[in-house]
């Protein structure tokens, strides 16, 4: 496993506020949020960004998209919208080298981000 932040969050070095954990995924609120619901979708297994996912991880991308909206509905944001977001490089805002999902929800969010 990688040495960055989500790989010490995986390994309960560092602690965060976990809504969702099972064998493949954890899912944690943001420490910055950029909305009232704002949480991150993270596969435990180590990939870097999206543009290095292989084939035999389609699965996992999937679940990670099915897991966000788990946790959208329980969140209550389900009916009103939320934007998934995968950032990969400096230029897209990418900060953690870990493949990540961003759930932004609980306000109307513009169009085009950014």
């Amino acid at each position: 496993m990688a040495d960055n932040l989500f790989a010490k969050i995986i390994a309960k070095q560092i602690p965060a506020t976990i809504v969702y954990e099972d064998e493949r995924a954890l899912a944690f609120r943001d420490i910055g949020p950029k909305a009232p619901v704002h949480i991150l979708v993270i596969p435990k297994k180590d990939i870097a960004r999206v543009s290095e996912a292989r084939a035999e991880d389609e699965p996992l991308l999937g679940h990670l998209l099915t897991v966000a909206a788990q946790i959208a509905r329980q969140e209550g944001i389900d009916e009103t919208g939320y934007r998934l977001v995968t950032n990969k490089g400096r230029d897209a805002g990418e900060s953690v080298p870990h493949l990540h999902v961003h759930l932004l929800g609980g306000r109307a969010l513009a169009w085009p981000p950014g």
